[in-house]
């Protein structure tokens, strides 16, 4: 059974008390299995380019034969870091002692809240045009049209 810290359903969850993101895991274990078969192709090319052979070509096979197997375990093995709780920061930072007279602090009033209203008004009758009114079958006289 795993021992799990269990958080109340009403606390947010801390960004810094989030576990390592899958892909950025992922990056990490795909730079390191990189990084241990580079070793080990060096190791190959060392062994046959190194002369005269010795003690040290039995150490560059080794490592071109057991690298792999490391490389391998150690991409497959998830991120097992553990995440620290982070701590608030109202806890750990203390407030610096009141400049103010207690006198002056208590003539202080709060300020009260800004608060903005947005009130709809309905909208406006649309303006008669400037000039003559025709009904819709009627045609303009001879005054009119000039």
């Amino acid at each position: 059974m795993r021992s799990a810290r269990r958080t109340p359903p009403s606390a947010a969850q801390s960004a810094t008390s989030l576990p390592v993101a899958p892909a950025d895991d992922a990056g990490v274990r795909v730079r390191n299995y990189l990084l241990t078969m580079g070793i080990r192709i060096a190791c190959l090319v060392l062994m046959v380019v190194v002369q005269p052979y010795g003690w040290y070509s039995f150490v560059f096979a080794a490592g071109a034969i057991f690298l792999p197997y490391f490389a391998v375990v150690g991409a497959n093995a998830a991120s097992a870091r553990s995440v620290a709780v982070a701590e608030r920061p109202e806890i750990a930072l203390e407030a610096p002692p009141s400049e103010k007279p207690e006198a002056a602090a208590a003539e202080e009033r709060p300020v009260p809240p800004t608060v903005i209203r947005i009130a709809e008004a309905p909208a406006p009758a649309p303006h008669p045009a400037p000039g003559p009114q025709h009904q819709p079958g009627e045609h303009p006289g001879p005054a009119e049209r000039a």
